[in-house]
């Protein structure tokens, strides 16, 4: 695997790229003193897992593309709760955040000397981090474009997550098999979670809130750790399984959606046994090869992913039939998607040929 990564850090310390930010809207705050980061009046916010609040729908067409990109977008983010603002990771080393209303990107953070592979916002949405291909975490301020701090461990990070219960904590998967936890006030590492024996692909908290977390990983296990504890306290692992590179969470909160290379998505359940459900198997795209993204609809009926032929599918979460089918991106795959948390048949899609798509 060593051979596929960027080369490594030379020297005692060395210095990350300096960061720069452009805004490209006219006023920061409005005529009111709002800063461009608050909601938009009127937008309630929904918690992530209420899924009595509005029915969902399946989206029929594009009705927007967002472009500025220069080379593809790799993950893409909305703002927690409201989901006015949406975040998005380049493979040209720069995150943009973009305002869902206005359709219009409104900063750019610059930062990475080369590709970002995932970033994250924080749990009210004020700060994000990025992890890039260049081995460094950064944690930046949404509002102002600041970098409020950079990390790294001389490893790449293929995952980042903040901790539920607390925003200074956010944890990384990295390329040399660990899972640490960084505090971002100090800057040091708290925790490592050292039992793969490949990369890192997946951190997803579960049961009360994230107190215990589900990783997968290039060595096909899935690993359940209790946090703050080094070892973990239950193993996946079948011969039959394929490796998992995302893992995201049902709104339920009572089933773990996998998207596995073999071409499926999987779904397991989330907390006591950990059980594969062998019923509820979502199949008819082609992910082989790709780190595809998978999102739930809030309500927790359907389910959306991309696949590496550029598609787009949704399949209905109890039928685990496939609904639909779109051609999204070009020039490679659909590489992310994310269902809005507020209005009912919005996703957005984003994939290697630079453009963010919004369907409805």
């Amino acid at each position: 695997m060593a051979h596929l990564l960027p080369p490594r850090l030379e020297g005692e310390n060395p210095e990350a790229v300096e960061p720069t930010t452009t805004f490209h809207h006219g006023e920061e705050v409005d005529y009111r003193g709002r800063s461009w980061i608050d909601p938009p009046s009127g937008v309630k916010g929904v918690d992530p897992f209420d899924t009595e609040d509005h029915a969902c729908y399946v989206p029929k067409k594009c009705v927007f593309r967002f472009t500025g990109h220069s080379k593809g977008v790799h993950r893409i983010r909305l703002f927690p709760r409201t989901g006015h603002l949406l975040l998005s990771a380049g493979l040209d080393g720069s995150c943009k955040v973009w305002s869902v209303h206005q359709r219009q990107v409104m900063r750019t953070y610059t930062g990475h000397s080369s590709a970002v592979r995932d970033v994250q916002f924080n749990n009210d949405g004020t700060k994000f981090v990025s992890a890039s291909f260049d081995r460094y975490l950064r944690l930046w301020d949404t509002e102002s474009g600041k970098v409020l701090g950079t990390y790294t461990n001389r490893r790449v990070p293929y995952v980042v997550k903040f901790y539920p219960h607390d925003d200074n904590i956010f944890v990384v998967g990295c390329s040399d098999n660990k899972i640490v936890a960084y505090d971002s006030t100090t800057g040091e590492i708290t925790q490592e979670y050292d039992h793969h024996l490949a990369p890192v692909n997946t951190i997803t908290f579960v049961e009360d809130n994230g107190t215990k977390m589900v990783t997968s990983s290039d060595d096909k296990k899935v690993l359940v750790w209790e946090w703050d504890i080094g070892v973990p306290i239950k193993y996946i692992s079948d011969p039959t399984m394929h490796s998992m590179p995302v893992i995201t969470m049902h709104p339920s909160e009572k089933y773990l959606v996998c998207q596995s290379l073999d071409n499926k998505i999987l779904v397991y359940q989330a907390g006591e046994r950990y059980s594969l459900q062998r019923k509820k198997k979502m199949e008819g795209h082609n992910t082989a090869g790709y780190a595809c993204d998978i999102t739930v609809s809030p309500d927790g009926r359907f389910v959306c992913s991309g696949d590496a032929d550029g598609k787009i599918c949704f399949w209905d979460f109890k039928k685990t039939r496939m609904l639909q089918k779109y051609h999204a991106h070009d020039k490679g795959p659909s590489i992310g998607a994310v269902w809005h948390p507020v209005e009912p048949s919005t996703v957005f899609t984003c994939g290697w040929d630079g453009v963010i798509k919004m369907w409805q």
